[in-house]
């Protein structure tokens, strides 16, 4: 009896502690009356606070939160899943609305369907966190056939491989280039697999992970309570990431993306990040008939075809009629158009900006070649793939003759 009135006494008083996160400033109430006896003045007690009203990890009966804790497995796809959610008033929870519009149609239905009665609560018969692990694994934001053991404790690396299968199902990819130039500058990088190397990579350029002071990233060692908090909130709030710095000097550049973020991108030479600049000179030859994310200008009819293209995201069957676009992972250049009525026309002059930067003296000559396919195939001539070289570059031409598209592929010369 003795031990039930102590836990009962214990669990009341931290029950208390919870209600002033219910409603007025979570923030202040938590700097004021803390939740814990043991989390005044950690370096995430802030952070602590705020998840913990939300739901997302609990503390344990005496009082104590014991933020410098393994964190295990199953523990941390938990918090994954309910970082995802919203809770509310009454206790119960629903997935995040920006949350649900960030995934892949298919995602948002294995949602919507699969678990469809999903309460967000651990399972009562079975292994507890089944659910969770099965709702994380069917969206892809791990692989449970790589974990032995999910009552493990998680390292760094496992969360950095989670983080980058997330990104890549919510977000987008950073350049590779970048993230690995970052990952190298630690002590302990060459420790982790290639493919671990990846993953950190991400985590870093993304702002959600990062170094300790002695210079190592931490290959192999655990991740505590307090820092998986800390990391699930910078990957669910993008505005609490860590800043990351670019040096023009380097050829870094920071761009916008097509879902309203940016992404830092590293450019192989001089060469293409000028290149870069000239897409930005020539969108404003359309006015408002262009967008550039990431590395690719694109170049609309109108206002309409804009909108819908843009609304209909990932549709093979709306497509801008002309872009332009940069790759530096792989150093090439490319135009694409389609001939569809007066687009050659609309798109000539910005076409003949560009090459006139990115070719020089030479610019002539593929003018020649770009005005002469483009005619043929708007006007059905029979027009067969080609290869020209062009100054110091190889130029490769592909004809879709059906859907009077060309693709002009270029790249410097082997």
């Amino acid at each position: 009896m003795k031990r039930f009135t102590l836990l009962f006494v214990g669990m009341s008083v931290l029950l208390a502690s919870f209600l002033p996160l219910y409603g007025g400033d979570r923030a202040e109430a938590a700097l004021s009356n803390p939740l814990f006896s043991d989390t005044r003045g950690h370096w995430a007690d802030e952070t602590i606070s705020a998840m913990v009203g939300r739901g997302i990890l609990e503390g344990f009966p005496d009082g104590t939160f014991r933020p410098d804790e393994p964190v295990k497995v199953d523990q941390f796809v938990k918090m994954l899943v309910l970082s995802y959610s919203d809770l509310h008033q009454n206790g119960s929870r629903s997935w995040n609305n920006d949350f649900m519009s960030s995934l892949s149609p298919e995602n948002q239905a294995i949602l919507k369907q699969d678990y469809r009665y999903f309460s967000f609560l651990p399972a009562t018969t079975g292994y507890w966190a089944k659910d969770y692990i099965d709702i994380a694994s069917d969206l892809h934001f791990l692989n449970k056939s790589r974990y032995s053991d999910f009552q493990a404790n998680m390292t760094r690396e496992n969360v950095a491989e989670v983080i980058y299968y997330t990104l890549q199902e919510t977000e987008f990819l950073e350049d590779g280039a970048f993230g690995q130039k970052m990952a190298l500058a630690f002590g302990d990088i060459k420790g982790a697999s290639e493919r671990e190397q990846r993953f950190i990579a991400e985590a870093l350029v993304k702002g959600i992970m990062e170094g300790y002071p002695d210079g190592f990233f931490g290959v192999g060692r655990e991740v505590t309570r307090a820092q998986a908090l800390v990391i699930l909130n910078r990957l669910t709030a993008p505005d609490k990431r860590i800043k990351i710095a670019v040096s023009p000097d380097k050829l870094e550049r920071i761009v916008p993306t097509a879902s309203g973020g940016s992404k830092i991108v590293i450019f192989p030479d001089k060469r293409m990040w000028d290149a870069y600049e000239s897409l930005i000179a020539v969108g404003q030859l359309r006015g408002s008939n262009h967008d550039l994310y990431d590395t690719t200008l694109r170049l609309y009819k109108d206002q309409t075809e804009k909108e819908s293209v843009q609304n209909a995201a990932g549709s093979v069957s709306l497509n801008e009629e002309a872009a332009i676009w940069l790759d530096p992972a792989y150093k090439t250049y490319g135009i694409t158009i389609r001939l569809r009525e007066g687009a050659l026309a609309r798109n000539r002059e910005a076409v003949e900006q560009f090459a006139n930067g990115l070719f020089g003296y030479n610019a002539s000559t593929f003018k020649e070649l770009f005005n002469s396919v483009a005619a043929k195939v708007e006007s059905g001539e029979p027009v067969s793939a080609t290869s020209l070289a062009i100054g110091s570059d190889t130029v490769n031409v592909l004809v879709d003759a059906r859907n009077k598209t060309v693709i002009f592929s270029i790249a410097v010369k082997k």
